[in-house]
């Protein structure tokens, strides 16, 4: 089982940027794709960004095109999302998530097979 603590959420004002850290356990880290989700109150969770496990790919929806970046440190078993631009409509809870097989579509939450407790990041008008 793998263990994911996330940190770095908080309030920012729009414009504005955070950098969410994920840290994993275990000694296999550098084996698993790495994937951030979203959820707002009364929504569904929704795809952030996604990392294989070199860190030599990533995939971000239009969403967070030119504006989140994810990536990863695999020495320090950690992902990171740096977030720039936000908008009050990037409010939500952040989840951070780990796929320890392939997976055949990143963008479902469903497919991924452990996930970190969330951070909360607001962001004001």
């Amino acid at each position: 089982q793998v263990q994911l603590v996330v940190s770095g959420g908080g309030l920012v004002q729009a414009g504005g940027s955070l950098r969410l850290s994920c840290a994993a356990s275990g000694r296999t880290f550098s084996s698993y794709a790495m994937g951030w989700f979203r959820q707002a109150p009364g929504k569904e969770r929704e795809f952030v960004a996604a990392i294989n496990r070199s860190g030599g790919i990533t995939y971000t929806p239009e969403l967070a095109k030119g504006r989140f970046t994810i990536s990863r440190d695999n020495a320090k078993n950690t992902v990171y999302l740096q977030m720039n631009s936000l908008k009050p409509e990037d409010t939500a809870v952040y989840y951070c998530t780990v796929a320890t097989s392939p997976i055949p579509r990143v963008v479902v939450a469903s497919s991924w097979d452990y996930w970190g407790r969330g951070t909360q990041v607001t962001v004001s008008s």
